[in-house]
């Protein structure tokens, strides 16, 4: 199981990781060790492996920076759930092979509620705070994302088969 960690709207990429943490500025090594480092600074130190973000609308704005959701992926985020994100970063979430469902949990999770979230169908399953167990179904992710997922991610894809995941062989 995972664990959910829940955000508000607008969560922009400097709350994700502030620009003076960069990896250019902290190191290559520790750079993900700030994430969150001003909105939630126990995250990095308690976030576990496969545990799966809810945000609420325009998650990511801002400026582009791509070390944002690196540090993401070098937690090991398992998903990032909401309304709705910022175009160039759910674009960067994908390329890096960190899963983006658009839909609005908001209401039904909180903090610390353990979730099972299956990638390729998008149900994902959790325990209600009355102790029922529940089941949502996200929209699946298109069988190309689910191609570049099961590689790690879309480059990892392409450095393997030569190609972008959906795009016709010969």
């Amino acid at each position: 199981m995972s664990r959910v960690w829940k955000f508000g709207d607008s969560v922009n990429t400097d709350d994700i990781l502030p620009g003076k943490f960069a990896p250019f500025m902290a190191g290559e090594d520790v750079f993900q060790t700030f994430a969150f480092h001003y909105i939630r600074p126990e995250f990095a130190g308690e976030v576990r492996p496969g545990d799966v973000l809810i945000g609420g609308k325009n998650w990511g704005l801002g400026s582009s920076r791509e070390y944002a959701p690196q540090a993401l992926k070098k937690l090991q985020i398992g998903a990032i759930i909401a309304p709705s994100f910022a175009r160039i970063h759910y674009r960067n979430l994908l390329n890096l092979g960190i899963p983006a469902f658009t839909y609005d949990l908001t209401g039904l999770l909180e903090d610390g509620d353990e979730v099972q979230l299956d990638i390729n169908s998008g149900v994902l399953n959790y325990t209600a705070q009355t102790g029922q167990a529940r089941t949502v179904q996200l929209p699946p992710p298109p069988e190309f994302l689910r191609e570049a997922l099961a590689e790690g991610s879309i480059l990892a894809f392409f450095k393997k088969h030569g190609r972008f995941p959906g795009e016709k062989v010969g």
